[in-house]
């Protein structure tokens, strides 16, 4: 057989070996799958230490972010970028992101209504002590001018639209810690900064007793914020809350709905 002829059968037998072996097991070898182009998995960075869909992380320092209020979301993140609160992590990843942006990741983990575990909380601590934690948290202490956590936090204590958070369903060691922080200035919030205030006027056995009963409180049915704040008076200059610019409003009962 000629050159040419041989030439043209190897190309012919290449063609039919490519039909029929190696066409055939690329046809069967699907596509790399593309990342989805959404927030879910553009937020997986803070979902790494936040737990799946900001649950809350395991070791009980990374707080959840699921369900919580857009607005306070919001002023965190920012409050991380503008150095209000410090750790070097989360300033460093919101640091090239505009507000816009962390607007629409505030947004997102907002969205997200998912159960909460059952506490967990076991410190050692009296039963006088988780009393005195209860009155503080449901009626404060007027002697030393301090409200009711419920007067901020909401009756329910799962917060209140659009800028203030709920105390329930936090582990233990984040509260200390937060609380800790307030204290030391390592933790701060537009002025008027009325946590710090708040902090400042109780003794550090105080704060142990509010931060072990409520990590000691089961949720309730509804776990979703408030849409407005408790029915009450205004509070006072001393106390009036940056971050929160509502609460300084005198309160009516609202008309219908979820208190």
């Amino acid at each position: 057989m000629c050159k040419p002829l041989l030439r043209a059968a190897a190309a012919l037998f290449a063609a039919l070996f490519a039909a029929f072996f190696v066409l055939p097991l690329s046809a069967q070898t699907p596509a790399p799958a593309r990342f989805a182009d959404d927030m879910a998995e553009r937020t997986r960075a803070c979902t790494a230490c936040h737990g799946a869909l900001g649950r809350a992380g395991p070791d009980g320092y990374y707080p959840r972010l699921a369900g919580k209020p857009a607005g306070y979301l919001h002023n965190q993140l920012r409050n991380f970028a503008q150095g209000r609160r410090h750790y070097e992590l989360m300033a460093r990843m919101v640091d090239p992101l505009t507000d816009a942006y962390l607007g629409e990741m505030a947004q997102y983990f907002a969205d997200l209504q998912l159960p909460y575990p059952a506490p967990t909380a076991n410190n050692t601590i009296s039963p006088e002590r988780l009393a005195k934690g209860q009155q503080l948290v449901t009626q404060g202490d007027a002697t030393r001018g301090l409200p009711a956590c419920t007067q901020c936090h909401g009756v329910r204590l799962t917060g209140v639209q659009p800028h203030v958070p709920g105390l329930l369903g936090l582990p233990l060691d984040y509260l200390n810690a937060q609380l800790g922080a307030w204290q030391t200035g390592q933790r701060r919030a537009h002025a008027p900064d009325c946590m710090a205030e708040i902090v400042r006027r109780m003794p550090a056995q105080d704060l142990i007793a509010v931060s072990s009963w409520l990590a000691r409180q089961p949720l309730p049915a509804d776990t979703t914020p408030a849409q407005h704040p408790p029915a009450g008076p205004a509070l006072p200059q001393a106390l009036r809350c940056g971050s929160a610019p509502e609460l300084s409003l005198s309160r009516t009962a609202p008309a219908g709905g979820r208190p």
